[in-house]
Order: C-alpha cells, then structure tokens, then sequence
C-alpha cells in the first residue's frame, strides 16, 4: 500500500516537530515537506502535490486561509485538513465554503488527527466533534451560522490575499513580488478592497485584519 504523503503548513517549529514525531507513529504516512507561511504551503503544494495538508489559520505572509484558496485553484480536489486552535463559527464556515475536508483542533492532535488523516485520504469529510456540534446546531436552528454575514466575504479571493498582506506592513512592491502580480494591480486591488469594506485608511484595514481573525498581533 502507497503512504500517504503529508505537507505540513504551520509557523511554530515546535508544533511542525511535534506533528512530524505523531505521524511518525504511523507506517501509513509519509511528510513529504514543512512550511511556515501560506506562500511556502503554495509553493511545496504544486512542488510534491502532497495527498493531505495540513493547514494552520494564522500564519505570516498568506495565511491558511488564503492559501486554501490557492491550493484549491490549483487543484479543486486538494485535500486540505484545517489543523488550528480555533473552533469559532466564522472560521469554520469559512474554511468549509473554501473546500477544506476537514477541520480539527490541535488539542485533539495525536490518535484523532491519525484518524482524520485516513478518513480525509478515503474521501471523507472529517470534522472534530466539538466543531459538528457548531454545524449541527446551526441546521437545527439553535444558531443562526447559515446566515453570518462578514463583509470579508465581498472581497475576491486575490484581494483577501492583498487585504492580508497589507495589514500586516507588507509594501505594494513585496505584495506584487510575493503574488506575482504588477504592483499597479496591487494598488488596483486595494483601492478596491476599500471601497468594499468602507474602510479608507491602512489604521482601519489594520483593525478590520485583527477583528476577523485574518491576522495576529504578537502573542
């Protein structure tokens, strides 16, 4: 039976170790590569064109999120497994519309995330039981989840990459190096990503990135 080949995207070395030794544990699995940005995940993707990822949310330069996105560009059947501390509703959501196969907590890391990995690689979707629970009660009419409404999701998936970048201090040039985009389109698509959010000052985008979850500030 062919291992089933692993990318890991997380920014904590310590955590990428701690994963690494887990799926050690397993004959079944093989990491292929270890990233720590959203843009290295992209890169190692189309590199070995890994059979799962492993996805952290919050990371420099793209994040999970957006290199989700472009994961999923590359290839729609991209098995994509969210691996994060955050168990909110809009996140969840979120990574879910983008196409991910699973989504599971890291305190759950160890036989649980062995057994995500081999539902996920058997076409399965895989969701921690804690994050079910949020679905669930949303179609049973406890939370209304189906209808959050986040002016995030106005933007397109090129601007939300920009909209990251740009809250964190990147420059239009290293944003246009960074998505090989002209730094004209860069302006381009931040004018736009104003305009959409109504927020007219990088201070406002700042706040915006911080309140969504889209970055983090040091820990």
């Amino acid at each position: 039976m062919d291992k089933i080949n692993i990318l890991i995207a997380d920014d904590h070395d310590l955590v990428r170790e701690g994963l690494v030794a887990i799926l050690n544990t397993c004959n079944d699995f093989k990491v292929v590569a270890q990233v720590s940005d959203g843009v290295e995940a992209i890169e190692m993707f189309k590199k070995y064109r890994p059979d799962i990822v492993l996805m952290d949310i919050r990371m420099p330069k793209l994040g999970g999120y957006e290199a989700t996105l472009e994961i999923k560009k590359i290839d729609k059947d991209a098995k994509i497994i969210v691996l994060t501390q955050y168990d909110d509703t809009q996140y969840i959501l979120r990574f879910l519309q983008a196409g991910v196969s699973g989504y599971i907590l890291k305190k759950a890391a160890g036989v649980e995330l062995i057994s995500a990995i081999k539902a996920v690689s058997r076409g399965e979707v895989y969701l921690y039981p804690d994050v079910a629970s949020e679905i669930v009660a949303g179609y049973l009419g406890k939370k209304d989840i189906s209808n959050i409404k986040d002016p995030y999701d106005k933007l397109t998936d090129r601007e939300k990459q920009v909209l990251k970048l740009l809250a964190e201090g990147y420059t239009h040039k290293e944003i246009a190096e960074m998505l090989n985009i002209s730094i004209k389109t860069t302006i381009a698509h931040q004018s736009n990503i104003s305009e959409k959010l109504d927020l007219h000052s990088k201070y406002e985008l700042i706040k915006f990135a911080i309140r969504r979850g889209i970055i983090k500030i040091n820990e």
